[in-house]
């Protein structure tokens, strides 16, 4: 940028007048007087230059010194400079912005409606401040404090626009000002769940005799997918939308935002019609919402209590909430359900066992891998092992995984614990090879879960690396279910690149799920597992014997081998080995054993 050349300089008009009379005058004198003040205003103009630069540096620095985001701008409002603050803040560099209009990097929740309020008030009080969403380069909102004051000339004409932007935390000095972003959710500007705790205190602190107070937390069925197809604009839209839809259900009471798609409505009351109010808050929710070109329909699940039937503390309110919704969401969707003492008797063991079982996997020294023996029929030969999971628990001894599994599956855990079940079965595994007893493979289940939330590949690839083992002695066994399972997508190429590494496959519980004999020709399998509850009652039972002579044919012509599981008496055993059987585990031969009794 460059200094403005201004006329008003006298030493610059009396140099102009000596140079030009310089050629008509004949004295030396008055020439070498000319020349000396040419070169004077030379020097002055150097000095003046100089300083400008000098001036133009420090401002530069003391621009990258302020710790708040700076923008400058014409009188146009488009952008000439922004400092490093700035760019910290949204990821905008000067070179991204340059000769933008400023309000293009609004986030567009602020309509023309906004802008045209911002610029009446710059001219007509001189300045702007206020709350402002800004867009980072990167993708998402921010919400800044916004300072907007014009830069005038001399006569009064707008040169530049400064806008300070700091961070709204930063503005909120006064007391007000804090509680407002620490009670008020910044996109409805309803109540939040902290100042929902703090209305619902003093509401039971100050009911009367015979009063009731009705609670519902309401929670938008399938908001994730609503979501993802109308965009976050529009879904912030249809969210302020319900907010206000719920405030004029209870004109007299209270709504606010829990979080997410979850919003909390109470009201006080003197009649006992808890059931009706929530009907009543159903069919309000079920009319259409209209956005710019949709018009929807949503489903609620709704969770419900009423005080002081149900609590007279906030706390235990909130939580009985929870627990009703909870229970609400797994009996089905857009449905009510009023919370009631059973179900924190079905939710206190399951809670409790759940936190135990994160301690467990964080902690370690709780989980146990038991191994059962599989053997040859034709000459009792050990053909491999089975690590089973174990959970030693502190205070209710062993736990089997029939118990925790489901519980793991439920809360994303299984992951997790598939990844301990495979790393400690590879360190037992190079325990063995080490001393020379690695003698037969060892299977491992694997779940459905594992499939789709977890890198199952991944992990074997790098605990084999890891413990210097081949693929061959660590065999994979999925069930049905995790087979066909479409969450998992198709199965069968990642079977088959896990069995070009060297991994021997078989299919567990067979016959128990949805077994489909076409789809079993197309997959790559080394084995069946023929499940125990056709083995338990063999050989007297006619029906199931013939379901084990049929599976045993159809495995031979398929050319996989057949392990039956549970067999635990001689009965079974003669009659499976009469079938065909190849191999058998169970009581019979052994049971499952720590690694230390192999």
């Amino acid at each position: 940028m460059w200094p403005v050349f201004r006329l008003d300089r006298p030493l610059f008009w009396i140099t102009l007048v000596a140079l030009c009379s310089a050629p008509w005058v004949d004295m030396l004198g008055w020439r070498l007087m000319a020349y000396c003040l040419l070169a004077l205003s030379l020097h002055q103009a150097w000095r003046q230059w100089r300083d400008w630069q000098w001036r133009d540096a420090a401002q530069r620095e003391a621009l990258g010194m302020i710790p708040e985001g700076v923008i400058v701008t014409d009188a146009d409002f488009r952008i000439v400079n922004v400092n490093p603050a700035f760019t910290r803040a949204s990821g905008y560099a000067l070179a991204d912005v340059r000769g933008l209009n400023a309000t293009t990097l609004a986030a567009p929740r602020h309509d023309a409606a906004f802008f045209e309020s911002l610029w009446q008030t710059v001219h007509a009080t001189g300045i702007w401040e206020g709350e402002i969403w800004q867009r980072r380069k990167q993708g998402g909102e921010y919400p800044e404090w916004l300072k907007v004051q014009p830069v005038r000339d001399r006569h009064g004409h707008i040169q530049h626009y400064v806008c300070v932007l700091s961070d709204i935390a930063g503005h909120a000095s006064s007391e007000s000002d804090l509680r407002r972003i620490g009670f008020e959710d910044p996109l409805t500007g309803l109540p939040n769940r902290r100042r929902l705790h703090e209305l619902l205190g003093s509401r039971l602190r100050h009911m009367t005799a015979g009063e009731k107070l009705d609670l519902a937390v309401i929670d938008v069925d399938g908001f994730r997918a609503i979501n993802e197809g109308l965009g976050s604009e529009l879904s912030d839209r249809l969210l302020v939308l319900i907010g206000r839809r719920l405030n004029e259900f209870v004109p007299g009471g209270s709504v606010g935002r829990l979080g997410g798609n979850q919003f909390l409505v109470l009201r006080p009351s003197s009649r006992q019609d808890h059931a009706d109010w929530v009907a009543r808050l159903q069919h309000w929710m079920a009319a259409p919402f209209e956005l710019p070109g949709h018009l929807l329909r949503l489903g609620v699940t709704i969770g419900s209590c009423q005080a002081p039937e149900d609590g007279l503390v906030a706390s235990a309110l909130f939580l009985r909430l929870e627990s009703a919704l909870f229970h609400a969401k797994r009996n089905g969707r857009n449905h009510a359900l009023r919370y009631c003492p059973s179900q924190d008797r079905r939710s206190r063991p399951a809670l409790g066992l759940l936190n135990d079982l994160r301690s467990a996997l964080a902690n370690g020294g709780q989980l146990e891998l038991y191994y059962q023996p599989q053997y040859r029929m034709r000459d009792n030969a050990m053909t491999g092992l089975e690590a089973l999971l174990r959970w030693r628990h502190p205070q209710e001894g062993l736990i089997l995984p029939a118990d925790f599994i489901p519980l793991a599956e439920c809360h994303g855990l299984m992951a997790s614990l598939g990844n301990w079940v495979i790393d400690q079965t590879l360190a037992q595994m190079a325990n063995w090879r080490d001393r020379g007893r690695l003698e037969v493979p060892v299977w491992i289940n694997i779940s459905a879960l594992q499939l789709f939330q977890g890198d199952v590949e991944a992990a074997l690839q790098a605990g084999l690396t890891r413990h210097r083992l081949d693929a061959r002695w660590l065999g994979l066994e999925l069930t049905e279910s995790a087979l066909l399972d479409e969450r998992a997508g198709d199965i069968s190429p990642r079977l088959e690149a896990l069995r070009e590494r060297g991994h021997p496959v078989a299919l567990d519980d067979f016959g128990t799920g949805y077994s489909s004999l076409g789809y079993l020709t197309r997959l790559p399998l080394d084995k069946l597992k023929l499940d125990r509850t056709f083995v338990e009652a063999l050989p007297g039972d006619r029906a199931n014997a013939a379901i084990v002579s049929a599976v045993l044919a159809m495995a031979r012509g398929l050319s996989l081998a057949v392990v039956a599981e549970g067999v635990e008496t001689p009965a079974q055993r003669d009659f499976l080995r009469e079938a065909g059987c190849d191999e058998v585990q169970g009581f019979l031969y052994a049971p499952p054993l720590v690694a230390a009794d192999i």
